[in-house]
């Protein structure tokens, strides 16, 4: 069994400076940035959001779904995000005049808005302990073993709060994003100098 301090002593040694990969400058545009993640890709994202954020939480609310459609349409599903975005941006001016609160049962009320979303927005605007739960930390959690291969992924948060110690989760949250984006792929992982490669339990083949 690979121990934690194992995995985050090469993790710090090869992601020093870990960070979301989504571009954005207010807390709201964090929130939408995720929403729009789901099934895509962060670089995908960070090309739309250029031109959606050029309209405020306030325009957002009131711009015609067509103008989303066209501006999102590259990330997939646009036509239910469109929604998604427009509902969340009324809800959070009615709500809590349009600064996304920390609070975990509002954030996950909202359309298109998961436990894994939520994880990931008060990880960052609120630094909370917590442990986004995506397909590359869930790959390489069951990789390490972790997690089962057929654990789902709230329990795979589970395995990974209580393996990993609180004040490591959100560091570690990015750290396991950007390892399973870049070096412990879906396909093609590049497992050459990976410490881990002899306990790994990636099925191959």
């Amino acid at each position: 069994m690979i121990s934690s301090k194992e995995i985050i002593d090469y993790l710090d040694k090869i992601i020093p400076n870990p960070k979301c990969e989504l571009e954005y400058t207010k807390d709201y545009e964090l929130l939408l940035a995720t929403v729009l993640a789901a099934q895509s890709t962060d670089k995908r994202v960070n090309i739309v959001t250029k031109n959606l954020f050029k309209y405020n939480l306030e325009e957002l609310s009131k711009l015609d779904l067509s103008i989303i459609e066209d501006i999102i349409r590259p990330v997939g599903t646009y036509k239910r995000k469109a929604v998604y975005i427009k509902e969340i941006a009324k809800s959070l001016i009615k709500e809590y005049n349009g600064v996304v609160p920390n609070n975990r049962d509002y954030l996950e009320s909202l359309p298109g808005v998961g436990r894994k979303t939520t994880n990931v927005v008060l990880a960052n605007i609120y630094n909370e302990a917590t442990f986004a739960v995506d397909t590359h930390v869930e790959r390489v959690s069951k990789r390490l073993g972790i997690a089962k291969e057929n654990d789902d992924v709230l329990i795979v948060e589970k395995k990974l709060q209580k393996f990993f110690p609180k004040e490591s989760w959100s560091r570690l949250h990015h750290q396991l994003v950007l390892f399973g984006r870049y070096t412990c792929k879906s396909i093609k992982p590049a497992c050459e100098n990976c410490p881990f490669k002899d306990r790994c339990k990636r099925k191959v083949g």
